[in-house]
């Protein structure tokens, strides 16, 4: 057990050391390896006995069965480092998100040359979730895989594997490629976090006591994901009928002005990750009711504001906390 495991300790830095870290991945001869797999020393083994058996009985129909077999593999071998040389995998961004849920890894599969790839599977290192398709030629192939990040922060991504097994399945074509990219995790929000301390009081349908016109604070370009009651259709109508596409929105109401901190001494706890998941949860409900929020951490203080940008930006601080 321990040679084993010191073999794949070796084996994984001398990848390691072959293998820069790149979200763009070209595979060739020199980061292509190749092995027999279970059925391919099976089939090793069975030509052997039958060599052996023909030579002794001076079998000739027994010498070109072998032979004949042997060249099979051969080609076989051929086609399956074919299939994976030249093909180049890119990374797409990789999306921030909370601890405990999946980050989606999109990866880009181009062949450059005209011959189809069949049975190309993808993985994460040290799992067997694999993700197969065919690559057209001169094609891009979108493959996703799924993958959860261990803790907070700023987590790097796992190896990749691609392999192949085309055409025969006795030959095992695999490459490891190391993602340069990163993705930031923020903390997981608590599920049923107690009421933002100064916050205004919620009525009975759970919303914030409203008038019946609501006070907006002023316009702004439109940005996509408005909300059509913000919409101010008139001066929209105005900037169409001049030959202007620019929109008009109404800056949301950021609950008549008032301002509330969200601060770690504040949400009752002792341990650091609850102190920060329940913070997250705030965050998110400050968000939702457009309140005027700052945040106030153990060596980082940010200036109350309200918007997606503002909510990125306290729900990055909590991830790097």
């Amino acid at each position: 057990m321990k040679l084993r495991q010191g073999l794949s300790d070796l084996t994984g830095r001398w990848l390691k050391a072959r293998t820069p870290a790149t979200d763009f991945w070209v595979l060739t001869h020199r980061n292509v390896y190749i092995l027999p797999t279970g059925p391919g020393l099976l089939l090793a083994a069975t030509l052997l006995v039958l060599l052996l058996a023909s030579i002794n009985f001076q079998l000739n129909l027994g010498y070109a069965l072998v032979f004949l077999l042997s060249g099979c593999a051969l080609v076989a071998m051929h086609l399956g480092h074919a299939t994976l040389r030249g093909l180049r995998l890119q990374l797409q961004p990789v999306q921030a998100r909370f601890l405990g849920t999946e980050a989606a890894l999109d990866i880009v599969l181009h062949a450059p040359r005209s011959a189809v790839r069949y049975g190309v599977g993808l993985t994460l290192a040290h799992t067997q979730q694999w993700v197969w398709a065919d690559v057209p030629g001169h094609a891009n192939v979108p493959v996703q895989l799924a993958w959860r990040a261990p803790r907070r922060g700023r987590n790097t991504l796992p190896p990749l594997r691609a392999e192949t097994r085309f055409p025969m399945g006795i030959f095992q074509v695999w490459t490891v490629w190391q993602p340069a990219s990163s993705v930031l995790v923020y903390p997981h929000p608590e599920a049923s976090a107690p009421p933002i301390p100064d916050a205004p009081a919620l009525d009975a349908t759970g919303d914030a006591p409203r008038s019946t016109e609501p006070a907006w604070d002023g316009l702004r370009p439109y940005r996509r994901g408005d909300a059509l009651r913000t919409i101010a259709w008139k001066q929209s109508g105005k900037a169409i009928a001049a030959g202007s596409d620019a929109w008009v929105s109404r800056e949301a109401p950021s609950q008549n002005g008032a301002e509330v901190w969200l601060d770690i001494a504040r949400t009752g706890l002792h341990d650091p990750e609850a102190q920060l998941s329940r913070l997250c949860a705030w965050v998110i409900h400050a968000h939702e009711r457009s309140l005027r929020y700052g945040l106030q951490l153990t060596d980082q203080r940010i200036a109350p504001s309200h918007g997606p940008a503002h909510r990125q930006r306290c729900l990055e601080a909590l991830a790097l906390c």
